[in-house]
């Protein structure tokens, strides 16, 4: 019997898991994320996802239901990548740029933002309802041996071309793995759960989840 998988919303300001939905056998996240959106009152807030939430049917049910997007673009969306890639490249589109910098655990780490409304060299652009800019997020970090390193992320989003705001977003956004998933791996060994017989694994990962809403 395959392992349980589950989507989870999670509230980062709050740290409060909002709900879960399971992703059928003959299914993946693409077809459970929507289902989740519509159950959950999102009007006002903005949804963030990976790279596997960036579709064209995940963007419209999120305006649906009165949210702003900040979604993941990688290589499933090869054509969308090239396209934002191309934009920065390019240089010739008004860029607003935010930077955020920090120092923990013997190592630094630097943050820059870049988005833009110039969206001209975005083709198919009709598949995103609502884009209003693209973003580019350079990180770069030195270890505490000196040795350096640095990726870029790429992302499509229905706000305004802030970057402050829209890197705010995306740094909240992955507070989810310390949050959440850390908690229920470690803390509550969800990953070495054998429950399978019935609705048993989506009852017991409910529970966890509503303890850990409820520990300070």
């Amino acid at each position: 019997m395959r392992p349980l998988h589950l989507v989870n919303a999670f509230a980062t300001e709050q740290s409060l898991v909002l709900g879960q939905r399971k992703v059928d056998g003959k299914s993946n996240e693409i077809t459970a994320i929507p289902e989740l959106l519509d159950y959950l009152h999102v009007k006002g807030c903005i949804v963030t996802a990976d790279a596997m939430g960036c579709q064209g049917h995940i963007v419209k049910t999120a305006l649906k239901n009165k949210a702003d997007y900040v979604f993941a673009v990688k290589g499933n969306q090869e054509r969308l990548l090239h396209d934002i890639r191309s934009v920065f490249e390019k240089g010739s589109a008004r860029i607003d740029t935010a930077e955020t910098s920090e120092r923990s655990h013997g190592r630094s780490e630097t943050r820059t933002c870049r988005v833009t409304s110039g969206l001209d060299g975005i083709r198919d652009r009709s598949r995103w309802d609502g884009l209003r800019s693209i973003v580019a997020i350079e990180r770069a970090w030195t270890n505490r041996d000196g040795a350096t390193s640095s990726e870029t992320r790429y992302f499509i989003s229905s706000l305004a071309p802030d970057a402050e705001e829209i890197l705010r977003a995306v740094r909240a956004h992955w507070r989810v793995e310390n949050s959440l998933h850390w908690s229920l791996d470690i803390a509550f060994r969800e990953d070495e759960s054998r429950v399978r017989i019935g609705h048993a694994g989506q009852n017991l990962a409910l529970v966890r989840k509503l303890a850990l809403n409820l520990l300070p």
